[in-house]
């Protein structure tokens, strides 16, 4: 099994340039938050960030963590350990390999 390396390009308006870095930063630091609440159990705060990912995502130009919010909010509501843990990783792997191009 290789691993996928590949890179996404995003483009991201030229206005959101000051405040995407943050963004970006503290999307980061929630995966690790993410890890830590999934070894807890704490299914319920999981769920409601990954509510405030799926309405902040596509607004910063970032539509895969929008889904990946709705996806984490759903497996949250069924405590569904496999499917969180693989959202997690995912999101982590996305921001990971994520080249910003301010338009």
């Amino acid at each position: 099994m290789t691993e996928d390396l590949t890179r996404w390009t995003i483009q991201v308006s030229s206005d959101l340039e000051t405040i995407v870095p943050d963004y970006l930063e503290n999307r980061r630091k929630d995966v690790a938050t993410l890890f830590g609440m999934l070894g807890r159990g704490e299914y319920d705060t999981m769920r409601m960030l990954g509510h405030r990912m799926k309405g902040s995502g596509a607004g910063y130009g970032f539509d895969a963590i929008s889904h990946l919010g709705e996806r984490l909010e759903r497996a949250s509501r069924e405590a569904c350990h496999a499917e969180l843990a693989s959202c997690v990783a995912e999101l982590e792997s996305y921001l990971d390999r994520i080249d910003i191009v301010y338009v």
